[in-house]
């Protein structure tokens, strides 16, 4: 005599609450990645192999292709700042800081004398100055 199992056991799985947690995930990483600050001035920066060095005030002047200067402290927003105001508006940001430093972000595009205009105002104030790149 031969005793069947009348209970057939099926590897089956309900997909509804897995594509549920993957569409709140989904969601989540897009709130979170629109929250974040973007940069606000669009610019096409040369590449580096160089590592990315943090501290922690910096004063990020920014050109962009069409050779207008930005000015941003920390993470505030960019202020545009016109060529011949540039070495006092940095003067003053100095004289409340002197641990400060410069993070140059200037477009490949932009001309070399833009990029020297920033260099020779950091060299006469001895400020710190990065050239920022994109990486490889």
């Amino acid at each position: 005599m031969s005793l069947k199992r009348r209970n057939r056991v099926e590897a089956t799985f309900a997909m509804s609450s897995m594509t549920d947690l993957v569409f709140l995930l989904l969601l989540f990483f897009v709130m979170a990645s629109t929250m974040s600050s973007p940069n606000d001035i669009k610019i096409n920066l040369p590449t580096s192999r160089a590592q990315k060095v943090s501290r922690p005030q910096v004063a990020k002047v920014s050109i962009d292709n069409l050779g207008n200067y930005y000015v941003a402290l920390g993470k505030a927003k960019p202020v545009q700042v016109a060529p011949e105001s540039l070495e006092a508006y940095l003067s003053t940001i100095q004289a409340s800081d002197t641990t400060m430093y410069i993070a140059l972000h200037a477009d490949e595009d932009v001309a070399y004398k833009e990029v020297v205009r920033v260099l020779d105002i950091a060299n006469e104030h001895k400020m710190k100055l990065v050239v920022a790149t994109k990486r490889d």
